[in-house]
C-alpha cells in the first residue's frame, strides 16, 4: 500500500493549472484561472482552478476534485495509473508496496494477466481496423448505414474477414493461450473435449466488429454484426477475465463527454443504434451486450448522470425487455433520479427511426418516454382488467413486490397513492396487506426509522435509529472529518443507504483516498447491501484501488477497536460539517476569481443560502 501522506506529497508537487492547462484553455481571473468545463457542454466559462487549493471546481455540473482525480475523470486512467503519471512528471518515485509477498504476487498476477489481455485484444483491435479499409464491401455496409469515417473511427470499427484462421497472420503463435482466454480463437477437439485433434480457429468471421471499452479506454471484448443474412446476427466475446457482460456497457467510454452535455443516458439495445445515433448528435447512447439490464448496469450509468431513459422496440420482446430494466432500476430510483422509458414503433429501432425522421423527431420522442412510476403502474396493471374487482386486486398483487423495490422516499409514497387510488381502495390499508403478505420482510432500518421534522422548516427528513452512547468513547484528535465518516459508515453500512444522493455525491467526489474509499463503499452496498464491518473492509481491501485506501482502512480498524459501538446520529453531524467546509472554499474560489459575472453572484447567493440552512440545522463547521 502507499505509504501515509505520499498522495498529499504528490499534490503538494503537482501544479494543477499546468495540468489541466494541457486540456483545457485556461484565463487568468484574480488569483484563480478559469475556463470552459471539459465535462459538460457550456458557452460562459464556470470552471476554476485553484493554483493555492490544488483543486477545479464548475460551478455549472458541479466536477470537481484534485489532480488526480481530473486524470481519471478526463482520460479514464485508473487511479495508480494517474499517480504514476503525476509522480513521473514531478520526478518522484512511487514507493514500493508493503503488502505482504502473496499479496503482491497475486495482485501483480492478476494485473498482469489483465493488460496481457488488454494487449492481445487491442491488437485484434488494430488488425480489425487495418481489415476494414481493405474490404470495399465492408465500407460499403458501413456507408449503407449512414455512418461516416469519422464516426467509424470514434468508435474504432473494424473487419473481422472471411477465414477460420486469419488471426495466424497477427499473432506469431497462433497456439497461444492467450488467444483463446481472450475469446478470440475457439479451440475443439485434442485436450479441449477428451480426444482427437485439436482444432482452433478465429471466432470472428466476415462480421463488423465493435471493439467494446472499459470506462478507461481498454479494448476488453468484441461485438460481431453479420454484414449480410446470417445468424447470430451480433456475437459477443465470452465471459473472460477482463469482460463480463453483466457489468460492461457498450460505448460508455465514448460517451463520457456526451451524458454530460446530455444530461441523461440513452440506453438502447444494439451496437450500431449507439453509433448511428452519435452520428446523429447523440453522443450520450449506450447499449447493453446482449444480455438483459441489470443492476450492475443501472448502478454504473448512476455514476455518470442523474437520468437514465431506456430505448426499446415496441414490440413485445421490446416490452419483456423494458420489464427486465424496470426490475433493475428501480433499486435507485431515488427521489432526486429520473428513469424514464421509450417505446419506439414496433417497425423501428433508434437507427432506423432517427434516419427516416430526424434527430428532432427523436428528440421530441424521448422528452415523451414514459416516467418510471408510470411504467411500474403499467407493467403491473398489464392484462388486468381494472373494471373488475379481480383485476384491480391482480394489478395490486403484482405491484406489490415492484414497489417492495423502491427505496424509501417521496418517490415511493406518491406510487402507493397512485396505486390505492386506481385499486379503490386506501394507501394505509394496501401497504398493511403489502406488510403481512411480505412478513415484514420489507422492513429496513431506514423503514423503521422515525420522521422528523427538519430544524430550517424544509421537508421531514429520515433520522436513522439512535444506537446507544458507547462507555470510553474517544474521539482522536488526529482523526479529519472524513476519517470520521468513513469510520461511521464502515461501522453502520445500513447508514448509507439512507442517505440522500447529495451525500452520496459530497462523499464519494472528496480527493483520494475518501473518495476512492466511499465510491467503493457504494459500489458494495448497491451490490451486497448492508455488510459487517469485517466483511465491508475485507471487499474494500479486494478492490483494484486497495493500495491507496489501505492506510484508511487501517485507521478505520484502529478506531474501531478503541470505540466498537459510535453513535448513527453523529454521521449526520460530520457530513454537516464536510458540508459547510465544502461550501466555504467554493465561496472563497468565486470571490478570488476578480469581477464576477451574473452567474457568478446567482452562485454565490445560493451558497450563501446553504450555509444558512446548514446553520439553523446546527452543522456549522
Amino acid at each position: 500500500m502507499l505509504p501515509t501522506g505520499f498522495i498529499q506529497d504528490l499534490l503538494s508537487r503537482v501544479d494543477i493549472v499546468e495540468v489541466v492547462g494541457r486540456h483545457v484553455e485556461l484565463k487568468k481571473a484574480g488569483i484563480n484561472h478559469k475556463g470552459l468545463c471539459p465535462f459538460h457542454g457550456e458557452k460562459s466559462p464556470s470552471f476554476i482552478v485553484s493554483p493555492s487549493r490544488q483543486t477545479y471546481h464548475c460551478f455549472g455540473c458541479g466536477a470537481h476534485g484534485d489532480a488526480i482525480r481530473f486524470l481519471t475523470e478526463h482520460h479514464g486512467m485508473g487511479f495508480m495509473d494517474a499517480v504514476r503519471d503525476l509522480a513521473q512528471q514531478v520526478g518522484l518515485a512511487v514507493p514500493e508496496s508493503t503488502a505482504t509477498p502473496e499479496d503482491r504476487a497475486r495482485a501483480e498476477a492478476e494485473r498482469a494477466q489483465r493488460a496481457t489481455l488488454s494487449d492481445v485484444l487491442a491488437k485484434a483491435a488494430d488488425h480489425y481496423k487495418g481489415a476494414l479499409k481493405a474490404s470495399p464491401r465492408a465500407v460499403a455496409y458501413l456507408k449503407k448505414r449512414g455512418l461516416t469515417g469519422q464516426i467509424a473511427a470514434r468508435f474504432g470499427l473494424g473487419y473481422a474477414p472471411e477465414g477460420w484462421r486469419t488471426l495466424a497472420g497477427v499473432f506469431p503463435d497462433y497456439a497461444d493461450p492467450l488467444l483463446t482466454e481472450s475469446g478470440l480463437v475457439i479451440t475443439s477437439g485434442g485436450e479441449a473435449d477428451g480426444g482427437g485433434e485439436e482444432k482452433r480457429y478465429d471466432r470472428f468471421r466476415d462480421r463488423i466488429m465493435f471493439p467494446i471499452r472499459s470506462v478507461r479506454g481498454e479494448v476488453i471484448g468484441f461485438g460481431g454484426r453479420v454484414l449480410d443474412v446470417g445468424e447470430p446476427k451480433y456475437l459477443n466475446s465470452p465471459e473472460t477475465p477482463v469482460f463480463h457482460k453483466g457489468q460492461e456497457l457498450y460505448g460508455l467510454y465514448e460517451a463520457r463527454q456526451g451524458l454530460r452535455a446530455k444530461g441523461y443516458a440513452l440506453v438502447v439495445e444494439g451496437y450500431m443504434d449507439v453509433v448511428a445515433l452519435a452520428q446523429w448528435g447523440f453522443p450520450n447512447a449506450v447499449a447493453t451486450l446482449g444480455t438483459a439490464c441489470t443492476d450492475e448496469h443501472v448502478s454504473k450509468l448512476f455514476r455518470f448522470t442523474d437520468t437514465v431513459v431506456f430505448s426499446f422496440d415496441g414490440d413485445a420482446a421490446g416490452r419483456r425487455a423494458a420489464g427486465r430494466a424496470l426490475e433493475a432500476a428501480l433499486p435507485h430510483a431515488t427521489d432526486t433520479r429520473s428513469v424514464r422509458f421509450l417505446f419506439l414503433p414496433a417497425e423501428h429501432d433508434p437507427d432506423s427511426y432517427i434516419r427516416e425522421l430526424g434527430p428532432e423527431a427523436f428528440d421530441a420522442a424521448v422528452a415523451q418516454a414514459v416516467p418510471l412510476s408510470a411504467q411500474l403502474i403499467a407493467h403491473a396493471g398489464a392484462e388486468c382488467d381494472l373494471a373488475t374487482a379481480e383485476g384491480r386486486s391482480k394489478m395490486l398483487a403484482q405491484a406489490g413486490p415492484l414497489v417492495a423495490l423502491l427505496p424509501e422516499g417521496l418517490l415511493r409514497e406518491q406510487v402507493v397513492q397512485t396505486l390505492a387510488q386506481q385499486g379503490g381502495m386506501a394507501a394505509e390499508v394496501l401497504q398493511a396487506h403489502w406488510a403481512r403478505r411480505s412478513g415484514g420482510r420489507r422492513q429496513a432500518p431506514a423503514a423503521a426509522a422515525a420522521a422528523e421534522p427538519a430544524s430550517d422548516g424544509s421537508a421531514p427528513r429520515r433520522q436513522p435509529p439512535r444506537a446507544p452512547q458507547a462507555s470510553g468513547r474517544r474521539n482522536p484528535q488526529t482523526a479529519t472529518r472524513l476519517d470520521r465518516a468513513a469510520w461511521l459508515v464502515a461501522r453502520h453500512s445500513e447508514l448509507w443507504a439512507q442517505l440522500p444522493d447529495a451525500s452520496h455525491a459530497l462523499l464519494c467526489d472528496q480527493p483520494a483516498p475518501h473518495g476512492l474509499f466511499f465510491s467503493g463503499v457504494e459500489r458494495l452496498l448497491q451490490d451486497h447491501g448492508a455488510m459487517t464491518l469485517d466483511a465491508l473492509l475485507t471487499d474494500l481491501a479486494a478492490l483494484p484501488e486497495a493500495e491507496a485506501i489501505a492506510p484508511l482502512l487501517a485507521r478505520i480498524r484502529a478506531d474501531h477497536a478503541l470505540d466498537p459501538d459510535p453513535p448513527t446520529a453523529d454521521l449526520g453531524t460530520v457530513l454537516g460539517q464536510i458540508e459547510f467546509t465544502e461550501l466555504s472554499d467554493q465561496l472563497n474560489l468565486l470571490i478570488q476569481s476578480g469581477e464576477l459575472s451574473e452567474d457568478d453572484q446567482r452562485h454565490i447567493r445560493a451558497l450563501y443560502a446553504r450555509q444558512a440552512a446548514l446553520k439553523l440545522a446546527g452543522a456549522a463547521a
